[in-house]
């Protein structure tokens, strides 16, 4: 976009750029997940696949940094499926298979951290990487950036489809649920706590909540820093990789996640020593 005056400034505007879909998905994750706890889980996984093809599109048409930053921005907000694929998985599994249910989520996570640096190194800008099949004038050389990001689109649109044969789970709450506020009622006065206050002294669920977020904070820092450092001249400290090259070493990196297998482990260890390691 060449917003940038200097080659060291990109940093800089590349942290706001990455920074923007976790803004967006900070002050909106929160509403997703009452939506989702509201209407179902799978009206939110709809609709979530539907921004990923709309707003990633537009993505890799952006031309101004502030069109890059703003569907980034919107992308994080209105992408909400994160907390509710992972409570459908634990609820379309039996009790002795959540860990399985969970895994297959990670795999999945692998898989994609193996794919999309393969499909971004290989395909960002075609033009300049394969001048005798696109040319300078084309859609994707005026958009170096917009076919990476129309295949994840394509992906995406073909995850919508499948939708169609997935089960709602929510419902399978509202008995349990109804039952036991009906068992509840009247015993204690603990009871009447508003569920905010409860939420905020669960030290449990907030331990585990402050644990998770040390750990978004470490893996987001590592994937902008990294790549701007292989990307950055040697006169920088950087490596000159190529986008190509970038798209390689994330790919073999990607695959090695694959073998930590969740239910294996937690078959030796218990949770805590798990989330201890």
């Amino acid at each position: 976009l060449h917003v940038a005056q200097r080659e060291e400034d990109i940093g800089f505007y590349a942290g706001f750029l990455g920074a923007s879909y976790m803004v967006g998905r900070g002050f909106a994750s929160i509403f997703w997940g009452m939506v989702a706890d509201r209407i179902g889980r799978k009206p939110v996984i709809v609709f979530s696949l539907f921004t990923v093809i709309v707003f990633n599109t537009l993505f890799g048409l952006s031309v101004k940094y502030w069109m890059a930053i703003t569907t980034r921005l919107l992308l994080g907000a209105l992408n909400g499926f994160l907390a509710p694929i992972k409570a459908y998985s634990i609820e379309v599994c039996r009790d002795d298979e959540q860990a399985l249910g969970i895994s297959i989520v990670n795999t999945a996570w692998g898989l994609g951290l193996i794919i999309g640096p393969a499909i971004g190194g290989y395909l960002a800008q075609p033009a300049k990487q394969y001048p005798h099949i696109f040319h300078d004038k084309s859609t994707f050389g005026r958009f170096p950036y917009l076919l990476p990001c129309l295949c994840i689109s394509i992906f995406a649109t073909f995850a919508l489809i499948s939708c169609i044969w997935l089960p709602e789970t929510l419902h399978k709450h509202a008995k349990f649920e109804m039952g036991a506020e009906t068992a509840e009622a009247g015993t204690t006065q603990e009871s009447t706590e508003s569920p905010k206050k409860s939420l905020w002294k669960n030290w449990p669920l907030m331990s585990s909540i402050i644990t998770y977020c040390v750990f978004s904070l470490h893996d987001t820092a590592y994937s902008e820093i990294f790549s701007l450092w292989t990307v950055s001249g040697r006169k920088y400290g950087g490596l000159s990789f190529s986008s190509k090259d970038v798209g390689q070493v994330l790919t073999v990196a990607g695959k090695h996640s694959l073998i930590y297998f969740f239910p294996n482990v937690l078959n030796i260890f218990a949770y805590l020593l798990v989330i201890y390691f």
